[in-house]
């Protein structure tokens, strides 16, 4: 992941963490007692406000760890763990709390929940920090990467009602596992790189 980049396969690994699958039956209980011609509106709005927040931590973020002398293997290994975790969650999700963030009839969200932490959520800042820092050469290819990746979870999200309609519950639970399962292929992959860029140190 240090020596060469790939655009598509970096949007793949954003839009796994974005899980907009997952999010879709989220979305459609956050937005239930709002009148149906305003949901289009309210999702590009709160995707418009995530992605402000995601570029706002993808170009930062770098200062960020600076701050703590943090090498890029130790950044390598430590995202590969977290989206370790995060495949787990996806794998094996928590059968509570569905409906958690329902609003009141009449009431629209703004910024939380969908913007955050559905969008713009700690695993999905975590990823742009470790991306940041691991290919600091690339920040114009990463910024495409996240923008492809939004794009795919914005299209998802306001088709929602439709794949609802034709995956139903348990279609969308099997292509939310299936993208936890690649995303823990990735998540080994990314330690590994992570170990292998370590070893030559172990050695001088």
């Amino acid at each position: 992941m240090e020596s060469t980049f790939s655009i598509f396969s970096t949007a793949v690994l954003i839009f796994f963490i974005l899980d907009p699958f997952g999010n879709v039956p989220l979305i459609l209980s956050i937005l239930k007692n709002i009148d149906k011609q305003r949901h289009s509106k309210i999702i590009i709005r709160e995707m418009l406000i995530g992605l402000f927040i995601l570029v706002t931590f993808l170009f930062f973020g770098e200062q960020f760890l600076s701050l703590f002398h943090l090498e890029t293997q130790a950044i390598t290994i430590a995202g590969g763990i977290i989206f370790f975790v995060i495949a787990l969650k996806m794998i094996f999700p928590d059968p509570n709390g569905s409906d958690m963030f329902a609003v009141k009839k009449g009431d629209e969200p703004l910024v939380v929940p969908i913007a955050i932490p559905m969008i713009a959520g700690p695993a999905a800042l975590a990823t742009l920090l470790v991306l940041a820092k691991t290919n600091t050469d690339h920040s114009g290819a990463l910024l495409v990467s996240l923008l492809l990746a939004w794009l795919m979870t914005a299209i998802v999200l306001l088709c929602s009602p439709k794949l609802y309609k034709l995956l139903k519950e348990k279609g969308l639970t099997a292509l939310e596992r299936l993208m936890g399962m690649l995303l823990l292929i990735m998540s080994v992959q990314m330690f590994i790189d992570g170990i292998r860029a370590l070893l030559p140190s172990f050695h001088s």
